[in-house]
């Protein structure tokens, strides 16, 4: 398949845009240790958005991988998991704040620092969501992709080092027209003592549309119900 477009998204940077269903979003690490940081709303809808508890909920999990649909607040299918290296994506850890960032990797600000200081996750979605008529108040917990979290017997979580590797990558399909923002900054959790700085490569590819017989559809009962659940919205909205 043709790459439509690409972009590669160098640590600490940030990137927003619309994306129509039936796409193929591949992200490549372009070293060890990345995470990339998603959100997705409805092109048509903004208020409508992706929902962690509802995806993982709905889907019994606690993690992220090949065939798990991303579930809205509505719970459509919003776009699917279809390829993936890893086979375990953090969706608990939600992003770094500048309080955290500053604290863990020392202060650093634009006024000192230019372009070079180093990003926090919440600051970059809430610019590039502003950029859309949005606001602070639009803002939920992402996918991260590319970081594992685990949680132990009591509960307890811990971030698991050396989950990526340069090389390693996660492809979603998109179910319906989506505003994807994208930040590439360190998972809250991550323990390493510099600030992660690993490039991540952005293709957007053609996708054929999910039928009955797809993987992600009838990964299972609940994942289809999203599915349907979108199919009905489109079939409604003639589109």
């Amino acid at each position: 398949m043709n790459v439509i477009w690409q972009k590669v998204l160098m640590p600490g940077d940030r990137w927003s845009g619309n994306i129509c269903k039936e796409r193929l979003i591949r992200f490549t690490a372009e070293g060890d240790g990345a995470n990339l940081g998603m959100l997705l709303y409805n092109v048509r809808n903004l208020s409508e958005h992706y929902n962690a508890p509802d995806t993982l909920k709905a889907q019994h999990t606690f993690y992220l991988k090949k065939g798990h649909a991303i579930i809205s607040d509505c719970g459509r299918a919003m776009a699917s998991i279809v390829e993936d290296d890893l086979g375990w994506h953090d969706s608990i850890a939600g992003c770094t704040t500048r309080k955290m960032t500053d604290e863990k990797y020392g202060f650093t600000s634009y006024q000192k620092q230019g372009n070079d200081y180093l990003k926090a996750g919440q600051e970059n979605f809430i610019n590039e969501l502003i950029k859309n008529g949005m606001s602070k108040k639009d803002l939920m917990p992402p996918v991260n992709f590319f970081s594992k979290v685990e949680a132990d017997e009591t509960g307890n979580l811990s971030f698991c080092k050396n989950h990526c590797k340069k090389g390693a990558a996660v492809a979603i399909r998109t179910e319906m027209d989506v505003y994807i923002v994208l930040s590439n900054t360190p998972n809250p959790m991550d323990e390493a003592v510099n600030y992660p700085s690993v490039p991540v490569r952005i293709e957007v590819l053609p996708a054929a549309r999910a039928d009955e017989l797809d993987f992600c559809v009838n990964y299972s009962e609940y994942t289809k119900r999203a599915f349907e659940n979108t199919w009905e919205y489109d079939l409604l909205l003639g589109i």
